[in-house]
């Protein structure tokens, strides 16, 4: 009979490469599911793979989908070291762009440089207020942060819809449900002329190399690691389970809440009731594809963002549905982990006793 038994010591190259032999498996699956749907499977496959890479046109709208992945995955990616799951940073990311928005609406008859700094910061204290709620009750009542901060992100949607279909709706909006348009002092600057390329990008690229000199060099990322695997040798080395909480809770929050206010004063301009559009948990899987490293993060969110532009491309040439996204994304999200378990544990056969 087959029997799984743990490896003693997980190969490190094969650690790093499942992620890619998981993403061959999801193209495989893919091509196979979708053909026998009755689409070009290959032709699908290379559009959401392979064209979003392939077309130099398309590289900027890759960085534009890429940067607030990388911003929510670097924070949740430093929390999942801990032991600390937060799976609501969606809210945390909406809540940072109502915050943000908020500060728009109250700055809108007034010009200056500070503005776009000031509703950044207000981004990251709206993403931090909301992660706080979910670590105030793991600390204090040892609530499961995975139920509280999910649980929160729908609380967070509705009441943009709330503000966005009555106090902040836009007077000369023609009655649709959205806030005014950004000024160009709230809004982000572009780094190449005729592009939607904005300062997000290289700000989202300089914070991963920031989160890698934390985790790597610093005693708070020690820290982290320890309370993570050996919570008993952390309270043994003064570690505090708590203050690791509340800080990975309040940082990954915060990241969400830059995040959601880069989408709100870049892409967006405003905000409308398609704004949630599913960053905060497609970051989940742009931190375990990127191996929980600040610096395999970026890799992963390219590959993710390249789904999303691969999929509007894939929805004009092969008539793929808008949900083809997400099924690839979950695909590549049950291959890491099926490759994970396979680097960690192996099948053995062995005999029933006579």
């Amino acid at each position: 009979m087959l029997e799984w038994r743990r490896r003693r010591e997980p190969s490190t190259p094969m650690l790093w490469l499942s992620p890619l032999i998981a993403i061959g498996l999801t193209m495989l699956a893919g091509m196979l599911v979708f053909t026998a749907m009755g689409y070009d499977g290959f032709h699908a496959v290379g559009s959401i793979f392979v064209t979003p890479f392939a077309e130099p046109q398309r590289w900027a709208d890759i960085g534009v989908k890429a940067a607030p992945l990388v911003l929510i995955a670097l924070g949740l990616a430093i929390g999942f070291r801990a032991n600390v799951w937060n799976i609501g940073a969606e809210g945390q990311y909406v809540m940072g762009a109502i915050a943000g928005t908020g500060v728009a609406l109250a700055t809108y008859d007034m010009s200056g440089w500070w503005i776009l700094p000031a509703m950044a910061l207000a981004g990251m204290l709206g993403g931090m207020a909301w992660a706080a709620i979910p670590a105030l009750l793991r600390v204090k009542l040892q609530v499961s942060e995975i139920l509280t901060s999910l649980m929160l992100t729908y609380v967070a949607v509705q009441f943009l819809f709330f503000l966005v279909r009555g106090p902040w709706k836009d007077p000369d909006g023609f009655n649709f449900p959205q806030t005014r348009m950004f000024t160009a002092d709230q809004t982000l600057p572009t780094i190449m002329e005729g592009s939607l390329v904005h300062i997000g990008i290289p700000v989202a690229l300089l914070l991963a190399v920031i989160a890698w000199l934390l985790m790597e060099k610093t005693t708070a990322g020690y820290a982290v690691k320890v309370v993570g695997l050996a919570p008993a040798a952390a309270r043994h080395g003064g570690f505090s389970a708590a203050r690791t909480t509340w800080a990975t809770m309040l940082l990954s929050g915060g990241l969400a809440g830059l995040a959601g206010l880069f989408e709100a004063a870049g892409p967006f301009g405003q905000l409308t009731p398609q704004f949630p559009v599913g960053y905060g948990f497609t970051a989940i899987i742009v931190a375990f594809l990127g191996r929980l490293s600040p610096l395999g993060i970026v890799f992963g969110g390219l590959v993710l963002a390249g789904t999303y532009v691969g999929g509007e491309i894939a929805q004009s040439t092969v008539r793929l549905p808008q949900a083809a996204t997400g099924l690839f994304q979950a695909m590549l999200l049950f291959m890491l982990l099926a490759t994970d378990v396979l680097v960690k544990w192996r099948v053995v056969w062995k005999r029933r006793p006579a």
